[in-house]
């Protein structure tokens, strides 16, 4: 017994002594390396020794990561753009080879003017060469415009602006244009009443159509009525339709319809969009448009 309690008394001591990091997995470490942070079983640290310590290898420095290059566009893209007819700004469209420079291309082919079918379809394009976009940001497209640009009466200044204006902000990354930096931004707003009474967005001057074909637009006539007909080589009738828009008088609004027709030969035609006089029944704001009728039976 007594020497039991002598066994139990030295190992007392012993603990009192004992150093308040140690336990039974050895001393604790007051830190711990960058190269140990190492997942699965470790090796016993070597014996150390007197004198240089080994040096270690430089660590790799990291391969710097670069944002790899977009690929360039492929296909096409179709463009809408905005010439002026009888004082009045009208779409026309274009397809070309796509490209990440969509709004300089558009103002390219603003620059250029109508084609053979647009322009006997009495449209014209006031831009002078050397408009071009320097820069687009937030929302805001600020245009480079030559000297040339502001030349004219205010009338045609502001069409040649509305051309622009209508142009640039079918895209989504321009809502807003400036005529030059710190010049005041404007918008579609600032020139709605340079749109004609029905402006149609399809077909497009020149189009080969089939049928069924589907016009539409925008329009602001008498009680939303847009009335719609086709007509073959020879002027005849062939097809007629009506629809609403979706404002009425006062307002303008979308329109769409779907028009058939029958031509036992593929031949010229003309759809012509237009408003029924409220006044004598007359088609008035008739916007014609110049076609190609595929045949149909």
């Amino acid at each position: 017994m007594r020497r039991a309690l002598v066994v139990i008394a030295v190992a007392l001591v012993a603990t009192g002594c004992a150093d308040a990091r140690s336990g039974t997995l050895g001393p604790a470490p007051t830190a711990v390396p960058p190269a140990e942070h190492t997942v699965g079983p470790t090796t016993p640290a070597p014996p150390s020794t007197t004198g240089t310590p080994p040096s270690r290898p430089s660590p790799v420095p990291a391969t710097p990561t670069t944002r790899p290059t977009d690929p360039a566009p492929t296909g096409t893209i179709t463009l809408q753009l905005w010439f002026v007819s009888a004082g009045r700004i009208v779409p026309a469209r274009r397809t070309r080879p796509a490209t990440i420079a969509t709004s300089r291309l558009a103002l390219t082919e603003l620059v250029a003017g109508p084609s053979p079918a647009e322009a006997a379809a009495g449209l014209v394009t006031l831009l002078p060469s050397g408009t071009q976009v320097v820069r687009i940001a937030d929302g805001l497209a600020v245009i480079s415009p030559p000297s040339e640009f502001t030349a004219g009466d205010p009338e045609t200044r502001r069409l040649r602006q509305a051309q622009v204006v209508y142009t640039l902000t079918q895209f989504p990354t321009v809502r807003r244009v400036a005529f030059g930096a710190g010049d005041q931004s404007v918008s579609r707003a600032d020139y709605a009443d340079l749109l004609p009474a029905i402006v149609v967005i399809a077909p497009a001057i020149g189009q080969r159509i089939t049928s069924p074909v589907t016009v539409a637009g925008t329009a602001q006539v008498f009680e939303a009525t847009v009335s719609i007909r086709i007509l073959d080589s020879a002027g005849r009738e062939i097809g007629t339709a009506f629809t609403t828009a979706s404002c009425g008088t006062g307002c303008r609004g979308d329109y769409r319809a779907t028009v058939g027709y029958r031509a036992a030969t593929t031949q010229s035609g003309t759809i012509d969009v237009y408003e029924v006089s409220p006044r004598d029944g007359s088609r008035i704001n008739v916007v014609a448009v110049p076609v190609t009728l595929a045949a149909s039976r």
